[in-house]
């Protein structure tokens, strides 16, 4: 509880259609015997930053309002964004809502870092 308020975490959208692809990758990896992997590695370091999360919503970076991608803005209706920095270079892409009762971490999208760059307008030099 932070300023007591309940603090919850949900996936959605693209963020939630990756994690599913990803934990299924993950559960036959594991049946097949794999233990470590770059898959695992990344899985964990979601599952980590959720539970930050659950701490500290304001745990990642703040992202400035004039570069929010309209798509958070027209899909989500976005007025904050913020993001994580995973493992192998990935990002957790976060916004903050809330009312007098909890306060909701909406995780939007999980990507690489050139889908990253690619959906900020970032150009690789």
């Amino acid at each position: 509880m932070l300023y007591n308020r309940i603090i919850k975490v949900i996936i959605a959208g693209d963020a939630k259609k990756e994690f599913d692809k990803l934990n299924k990758l993950v559960g036959t990896e594991i049946k097949n015997g794999i233990t470590n992997s770059d898959h695992q590695t990344l899985l964990n370091s979601i599952k980590q930053k959720i539970n930050l999360l659950k701490e500290n919503p304001q745990y990642g970076i703040n992202i400035k309002k004039n570069i929010i991608p309209k798509k958070y803005i027209s899909d989500y209706d976005v007025n904050n964004l913020w993001k994580i920095n995973l493992s192998s270079v990935w990002r957790m892409i976060y916004t903050i809502k809330g009312n007098q009762v909890e306060i909701i971490c909406l995780i939007l999208d999980l990507m690489n870092h050139k889908s990253y760059d690619k959906r900020f307008g970032y150009k690789r030099k």
